[in-house]
């Protein structure tokens, strides 16, 4: 249990120091905190010039709320709750494994830098992607998680902020779920996750945005705004009463499973959630009504 406590001293002092450099060190591509501030105001600057819902205000509905989650779950979740979890999870995992004489690289299947770089990043996204789509489904399919997950679908406007607002409780259980899967890849250095990760942050702030774009041809494969939206509709057929289009980056699983749904141009339908109304406006509400539920 000692060695267990050593591990979450560790990882919080370490997730602090670095977060600190990022604050202070701007000359590396991969700073995560910069990066998210960079992309987010490309994005806005899109919704901006060509906002698809014209009469929506530039300071959107929940504008700052947004934005405050968009920060605490990208920077400060993890320094209280992700990285010490994610470190402790790992190794009493493999401590589990230890007791059989095996470990979590006695199940893995190949080792990606023994690829060409192209070839593992694109296996990384993928298999990251549909376990996350899987994983999304999930949410929407057991009460339990969609308590937790009705704090992302009480979003009433679209901007690309509300791509990051969501419960503490989500990534945790994203988290557990893929790093079975990726560790018994193995291989994936830092580098490999700043790339991917800025590529699917871009697309998930492109979804969200006040954008009428669906890529044309390539709808078929990456999520899009007008895609999306339909995620986010309050009023879904009984059919489908569990949700449609459950795809992060890629729209191509909901294709292949036939989850996709676009009846029309949802530019202007409701958002939310029934009985959305008596949800509670603010973070610390929010953050709690999982909990009472």
């Amino acid at each position: 249990m000692e060695r267990y406590f050593d591990i979450i001293k560790k990882s919080y002092s370490g997730y602090w120091n670095y977060l600190k450099n990022e604050l202070v060190n701007i000359n590396h591509w991969d700073n995560y905190f910069y990066g998210l501030i960079a992309i987010s105001l490309v994005v806005w600057g899109l919704e901006i010039i060509f906002p698809w819902r014209k009469n929506q205000s530039v300071f959107r509905k929940d504008f700052w709320l947004d934005t405050f989650y968009m920060f605490f779950n990208f920077f400060l979740l993890n320094l209280i709750i992700l990285i010490a979890l994610s470190n402790t999870v790992a190794h009493f995992f493999n401590d589990i494994l230890s007791v059989v004489n095996l470990s979590i690289s006695s199940f893995q299947l190949f080792d990606v830098d023994q690829l060409p770089k192209v070839l593992g990043l694109f296996i990384f996204f993928v298999v990251s992607d549909f376990v996350q789509w899987n994983t999304h489904r999930l949410l929407h399919r057991f009460e339990f998680l969609w308590n937790f997950h009705k704090v992302h679908h009480s979003v009433k406007e679209m901007g690309f902020a509300a791509h990051l607002r969501y419960h503490w409780m989500e990534p945790v259980v994203y988290k557990s779920i893929l790093y079975i899967p990726l560790a018994i890849i193995g291989g994936f250095d830092a580098q490999d996750v700043a790339i991917v990760h800025f590529f699917n942050i871009t697309i998930g702030h492109l979804n969200h945005a006040n954008l009428g774009w669906d890529y044309g041809v390539l709808k078929y494969v990456f999520n899009n705004p007008k895609m999306h939206i339909w995620h986010h509709v309050k009023h879904l057929p009984k059919h489908v009463r569990y949700g449609v289009n459950y795809g992060l980056t890629l729209s191509l699983w909901d294709y292949i499973f036939k989850t996709n749904y676009i009846p029309h141009n949802g530019r202007d339908i409701e958002l939310g959630f029934e009985g959305d109304e008596n949800f509670p406006k603010d973070f610390l509400h929010q953050e709690m009504y999982p909990l009472k539920k």
